[in-house]
């Protein structure tokens, strides 16, 4: 299997046909784009969400292969972005952010590119993906709470907007997150 070119097959849903694939250079300008429209009315964003996605593809810790986009009638639509991480003395991922344009949201492109991203971050031969996000939503998704797992932020939240979502079965790593740079914990 060749990671880096590893795009699902189309999903239907809603009558609509969605592919989702890597993205590439070219797409960065509009996906920045599609992550500002998604977070301009979301409760808890800073506003820096796209921001964030351009210093994180600047880092050690970027992942191409993790960051994807959603395309329908090949106009991009969503992108999720997932960057390594360390969890005690192994490694994750974190999903942040995972963006959609509002007309499109609530019809599982969301759902959508999570799964994808985690089938090849498992493939990849990640263990781990943690969130900071809305319980409702993550938790429909496959994320329980973090703590269960004895993985902790390194800032103070409640416990409950702090999720993981395992890729496999097994032993997992433990212990406080450490995030990229890009992210501004330091």
């Amino acid at each position: 299997l060749n990671i880096a070119r590893f795009v699902l097959p189309p999903i239907i849903f809603n009558n609509m046909k969605l592919q989702i694939r890597q993205e590439i250079p070219s797409d960065y300008e509009q996906v920045e784009r599609i992550i500002t429209q998604a977070f301009n009315t979301a409760p808890h964003s800073d506003g820096n969400e796209a921001r964030l996605v351009h210093d994180i593809r600047m880092g050690k810790n970027f992942i191409p292969q993790l960051s994807l986009v959603a395309l329908y009638e090949d106009e991009i639509i969503g992108h999720i972005l997932f960057s390594k991480i360390k969890i005690g003395n192994g490694d994750g991922l974190a999903l942040a952010p995972l963006s959609v344009l509002p007309e499109f949201q609530r019809m599982g492109v969301g759902k959508s590119l999570i799964s994808a991203g985690h089938q090849i971050a498992s493939k990849m031969g990640f263990t781990i993906s943690v969130v900071l996000g809305d319980p409702a939503y993550y938790m429909k998704n496959g994320f329980s709470p973090a703590f269960k797992y004895g993985i902790y932020p390194p800032f103070n939240t409640d416990s409950k907007y702090y999720m993981v979502h395992p890729l496999i079965d097994g032993e997992l790593p433990d212990g406080i997150v450490v995030y990229d740079m890009a992210f501004g914990l330091w």
